[in-house]
């Protein structure tokens, strides 16, 4: 959400038009990250597993889009702000983008699938089968 916030305030201030900006396409790729985010969060609730990644998975989801992504979440939420930067087409959004890809990536997801693998046996397998992202 910061990062979010910080584009949007260098937008403000600083409006460079990197890509053309595209309303349509905006608005398409974050309502599709919302879904993807959402359909992930439904999966959880329906299984009973927490969703705040540092409390105890409970069940290791792997089908539906898990079967695809083993982050659909975070995916989600890597979409919606990259509607935003289509929508407005300027640097400090896609910056913003890249840059919570990064930290999802390197940060979270390695946190993450460490406790998985600990937590699960077949953990290793479903990650040689499911990429990370898409």
């Amino acid at each position: 959400m910061s990062l979010a916030v910080a584009a949007g305030i260098l937008h403000l201030l600083f409006p460079l038009v990197v890509l053309p900006p595209s309303w349509f396409g905006g608005i398409l790729v974050a309502a599709a990250g919302f879904a993807i985010m959402l359909r992930a969060w439904w999966l959880f609730r329906k299984v009973q597993t927490p969703i705040c990644p540092t409390h105890d998975a409970t069940t290791l989801v792997t089908t539906d889009i898990y079967g695809i992504t083993r982050n659909p979440m975070y995916l989600g939420i890597v979409m919606i702000l990259l509607g935003v930067a289509i929508f407005f087409g300027t640097a400090p959004f896609y910056a913003a983008t890249a840059l919570l890809f990064a930290i999802l990536n390197f940060v979270f997801c390695a946190y993450e699938e460490r406790r998985l693998r600990d937590a699960f046996r077949g953990f290793d397998a479903y990650a040689a089968r499911v990429r990370r992202w898409i």
